[in-house]
């Protein structure tokens, strides 16, 4: 639940399974959620709370009163390195590789494939490319995840740099390539790690 306030947009159970912690068993936990609150969350496979007063009191310290076991939900430090784990990690995957489309230099000109392009990279690819730095100025620098950030920051920024661009260019977001850069480099700790500067 925490994870549904924090991410930047629905994410499907697909992507929520995939965060570190989340077992799914016997009983499927995503599920056993829908279920038990099926008057606040959508049914479908995109996880979405129907109601902006639901989140408020999940953040409320009413909620934390009521449920002390349930408190993590408002650890926003958590929640963010396990979305910005999960972005990096996706970024460094051979999921965002060269030629994310396989499209021609030629066909990049006709000005009517943007819908075609958006379709064919991959939602989590989609997500982490927009919103990893986002996630990243949130988390904690002494949490023992950061060395993990760390190191997907670094690999990125030198193996996967190119990449990531073109994606945000065929996304047509290229102009927010600026911003994401400069939100990485307020993340504290990023500046013992690497400098971007050069960039």
């Amino acid at each position: 639940m925490g994870t549904m306030i924090y991410s930047k947009q629905p994410l499907s159970d697909n992507v929520l399974v995939m965060l570190s912690g989340v077992k799914i068993g016997k009983s499927n936990v995503i599920l056993l959620l829908q279920k038990e609150l099926m008057s606040v969350i959508g049914s479908g496979n995109i996880l979405h709370f129907h109601h902006k007063s639901f989140e408020d009191y999940l953040l409320s310290t009413l909620f934390q009163q009521e449920s002390p076991e349930l408190s993590t939900v408002q650890d926003r430090g958590h929640h963010e390195c396990q979305l910005a784990m999960l972005c990096l990690k996706t970024l460094v995957s051979p999921k965002l590789h060269f030629n994310m489309c396989s499209l021609d230099s030629l066909v990049i000109k006709n000005t009517d494939i943007q819908p075609d392009i958006k379709s064919a990279i991959p939602p989590l690819i989609l997500y982490s490319s927009q919103f990893w730095a986002d996630h990243l100025v949130h988390t904690r620098s002494d949490e023992p995840s950061d060395q993990k950030l760390k190191k997907g920051v670094k690999f990125v920024m030198y193996k996967k740099l190119l990449f990531w661009i073109k994606t945000m260019s065929l996304l047509g977001k290229v102009y927010d390539v600026h911003l994401i850069l400069r939100r990485a480099l307020a993340w504290k700790v990023c500046f013992q790690l690497i400098s971007l500067q050069h960039i």
